[in-house]
């Protein structure tokens, strides 16, 4: 039989798991802001998670040398061996655990981490348990892989934090595991040890969300690992030592997983970068001071920021301890954050997170992020305090 070219021809219609997945809202607001700057118009940036700060010199210059040395071919797939060794003793040293090194991968940031645990965890039909709020692509990556989100409401009142009771009454026979993540995102809060503690013993696996870690003002950040070795860890360099862009993560998995991820990792990313490899070592052994100094300003900033957004109006319950975020009740300005969020883009000229983007129980609220000078954090408020007042008037109008 003749095979006729015109069977080769795409429909034009997506896969039905690419049409479901929901927009990342944030980056839909920083790409309208974009455009406006192209345009001319001043924006300040409170609404993206990234640090403002350059990457400190030490991994600057590990990458360049790494590159003079010619190091700039596939690495084995779990990643190097001195960078596996580097986050082994990482663990050990902050939170007296040990982990095996052949128990890390290494991947390129933190998102492959999360979508090969959905993967390597999940069949068809499996449960989740995510806090609500959330990280915004948490569903995104479960759903993926035909997984069900399970989202328990988390409330400001109790520090956003986890009740082991909620999880426990939204468990199930399909309930493969809990998603955790302390310091959040959006919320800059943290989990308490002994709700850890709970979570770990109730029975599935946690998937513990660790990308935060170090950026703690008050009060400490607790590993899942000291609670459970039933667990995978998610982290990386992004945040903590402001490497968004070099691409840099780490999947820390029961030893069970390690050749099925192996597996995931060979076939869809082959390995990490080279070079920024070498990088990660240098961030994990000579970054010190340099992690220091942008934790100090980052608490400076978040002080100001919620004595800010106070004098605005906002009532903040329970003031964020970690991460670099505040996530704040807008319900007296409007109940659809996602048009509150661009009304305030378009005529504030101020980028801000609409609180939909991290769950149906975050409407109302919208995330700001002190990821940003205090010279850009002023005029952000400035902006944000005319803009409530032109509102107030409206309404009284």
């Amino acid at each position: 039989m003749k095979f006729e070219i015109s069977n080769l021809k795409s429909t034009g219609i997506a896969a039905s798991r690419a049409e479901r997945m929901t927009s990342f809202i944030v980056m839909d607001v920083l790409e309208k802001a974009c455009e406006m700057e192209a345009r001319g118009i001043d924006i300040v940036h409170l609404e993206v998670g990234e640090p403002d700060f350059d990457a400190p010199a030490c991994v600057t210059e590990a990458v360049t040398q790494a590159l003079k040395d010619g190091f700039t071919h596939y690495t084995h797939s779990l990643g190097i061996i001195e960078l596996r060794e580097a986050i082994s003793a990482h663990y050990l040293e902050k939170y007296n655990v040990p982990v095996d090194p052949d128990r890390i991968v290494v991947t390129s940031g933190s998102s492959p981490a999360i979508f090969m645990a959905c993967a390597a965890l999940l069949e068809a039909g499996d449960e989740v348990i995510c806090s609500d709020p959330h990280y915004a692509c948490y569903p995104n990556f479960i759903q993926f892989v035909q997984g069900r989100c399970v989202r328990v409401p988390v409330s400001e009142a109790d520090g956003f934090q986890y009740r082991p009771e909620a999880i426990a009454a939204c468990l199930t026979q399909r309930t493969k595991a809990v998603f955790i993540n302390s310091p959040a995102n959006p919320t800059g809060t943290l989990l308490s040890a002994e709700r850890m503690q709970a979570i770990a013993e109730m029975g599935p696996i946690v998937v513990s969300d660790e990308i935060y870690h170090g950026l703690v003002y008050e009060g400490r950040a607790h590993s899942i690992l000291e609670f459970t070795d039933r667990a995978f860890v998610v982290n990386g360099f992004s945040k903590l030592f402001a490497m968004t862009g070099l691409r840099l993560g780490y999947l820390i998995a029961p030893q069970a997983f390690i050749r099925p991820i192996q597996k995931l990792q060979q076939n869809f990313f082959i390995s990490a970068n080279a070079a920024v490899q070498r990088a990660g070592i240098a961030a994990l052994t000579q970054a010190q001071a340099d992690v220091a100094r942008m934790t100090r300003i980052y608490d400076q900033r978040r002080r100001f920021m919620i004595q800010g957004l106070r004098k605005i109006g906002f009532n903040i319950v329970v003031e964020p301890t970690g991460a670099f975020y505040v996530f704040v009740n807008a319900r007296h300005l409007s109940h659809d954050s996602y048009a509150l969020a661009f009304d305030i883009l378009e005529k504030a000229r101020l980028g801000v997170s609409p609180g939909i983007d991290f769950g149906p129980n975050g409407e109302g609220y919208l995330r700001f992020s002190y990821a940003n000078s205090l010279e850009n954090i002023n005029e952000g408020l400035n902006r944000l305090e005319a803009y409530v007042q032109s509102v107030q008037a409206q309404g009284r109008r």
